[in-house]
């Protein structure tokens, strides 16, 4: 939380400093419309990256159970360390640094500059640093997603949306799913796990299609919108 108050720190800093202006270029304020963002983009993204996870149980035979050693304090500190980490990427990449940019040299390009640099980041707090394999994927994966959460703040300069789309991604993968580095959440896998053949074909659908549908779809939405105008 502190990483985070001092991110808004210097990014009010900043702003104040070249601009005169405040901390509205991340479109906090809660309106309606805002609110109504981020509920359906976090519902959108939190089914389509589940798809993956029944495409699992369908084809590899993984068995999910619910935890029964939740908590009401667990389920909480997990669903706000998500929030937290969510937060903090945001206020990194599609935060000052991004407004700036996308002033001085356009939404495209700060579009590309911001993706970019979210896949780097990702080989260092993913630790795939020497493995070349590991490496692209990781820098494919997060920079692809990158892309789409950098066009949802360019296309409404609020965070509402991308950090919608970041958390229905991190917390279904990782808490809901238990796939994430804070331990067991709502639903546990079944071992030992099943010993299942599947073709490439099914391992790529089951890999790709959760991706591609949370891409597809958010932007598809995205592209409908009328582009915001910001206003200091």
């Amino acid at each position: 939380m502190i990483g985070i108050i001092v991110q808004l720190s210097l990014s009010w800093l900043i702003v104040w400093l070249f601009e005169k202006g405040s901390l509205s270029f991340l479109g906090f304020y809660p309106t309606k419309g805002r609110l109504f963002d981020f509920v359906l983009f976090f519902l959108i993204t939190a089914i389509c990256c589940s798809t993956g996870f029944f495409l699992r149980m369908y084809f590899a035979k993984e068995q999910w159970s619910l935890n029964h050693s939740l908590t009401p304090n667990i389920i909480l500190e997990a669903v706000w360390w998500n929030v937290k980490s969510v937060l903090f990427e945001e206020l990194i990449f599609r935060g000052i640094i991004f407004y700036i940019l996308i002033k001085k040299i356009g939404s495209l390009k700060a579009i590309m500059i911001s993706a970019i640099a979210f896949g780097i980041y990702h080989w260092f707090s993913h630790e795939v640093i020497g493995n070349p394999i590991q490496m692209a994927m990781t820098f494919v994966i997060t920079g692809i997603m990158g892309l789409l959460y950098a066009y949802g703040y360019a296309k409404t300069f609020s965070l509402y949306i991308p950090c919608a789309i970041h958390l229905g991604w991190n917390l279904t993968q990782g808490f809901v799913f238990s796939q994430g580095p804070i331990g067991k959440g709502i639903f546990i896998q079944g071992m030992p796990q099943p010993i299942v053949n599947v073709s490439y074909l099914v391992f790529f659908i089951i890999l790709l299609v959760p991706m591609l549908s949370t891409l597809l779809i958010n932007f598809f939405l995205l592209r409908q919108r009328k582009q915001t105008e910001f206003k200091q």
